[in-house]
């Protein structure tokens, strides 16, 4: 608790807008509001150089995605339902096949990654680094597609992003992500009642 307080308290003004932008992301994501992509946008960039400073090269990596996907995020969730005849994207699933493709192809590029990383950088934990890095960039995708197991992706996801900035004294993200891991149960309630709402309407 001491070295979380201290932490809080050399908390730069760059990292604390950077974990306020993520929590805005989450919650707005949770309810289904655009905002939550220009949101995410800000957060990404502010978080770039977070972890750029920390020396977690994917995750700065990640963020650049990040930052990318905040605007395919908010058109799809913008237009993406147009194709259906809705006015906004609905919410879906994927197919175990679909599921076990993304999972199984995730690990396969996860291990490659953080071989290359452990031989040729100075990254600290380079295959959870890179598992992180992989596994976020396929679920952020379905956040993008709406589709509803992301929650159950991100719970994995964000118990070892946690750890991770344990390991580098991110106390301030280590805080961040425990919260998130709370909301993200929060969010696959919210989207399952709102997707077996949305199946009975068109039933």
């Amino acid at each position: 608790m001491d070295a979380l307080l201290q932490q809080v308290s050399q908390t730069s003004p760059l990292e604390a807008a950077g974990v306020l932008f993520s929590v805005l992301y989450l919650v707005l994501a949770i309810r289904e509001s655009l905002w939550c992509w220009p949101c995410a946008f800000v957060s990404s960039v502010l978080t770039i150089v977070v972890m750029a400073g920390a020396r977690l090269y994917s995750e700065a990596a990640l963020n650049v995605f990040y930052a990318a996907m905040a605007v395919y995020g908010y058109v799809q969730w913008r237009y993406g339902g147009r194709r259906e005849g809705r006015a906004e994207l609905p919410i879906g699933t994927w197919p175990l096949r679909t599921h076990a493709f993304a999972i199984g192809g995730s690990l396969v590029l996860a291990a490659g990654i953080g071989w290359w990383l452990a031989r040729h950088t100075q990254a600290a934990f380079p295959y959870a680094d890179a598992f992180v890095t992989v596994g976020s960039v396929v679920t952020t995708y379905m956040v993008a597609k709406k589709i509803l197991e992301n929650w159950l992706y991100w719970l994995i996801i964000d118990s070892l992003s946690a750890y991770l900035y344990f390991g580098r004294e991110l106390y301030l993200y280590v805080g961040l992500f425990v919260l998130y891991l709370v909301l993200v149960v929060l969010g696959w309630v919210r989207w399952r009642s709102d997707w077996r709402t949305q199946r009975e309407a068109v039933a």
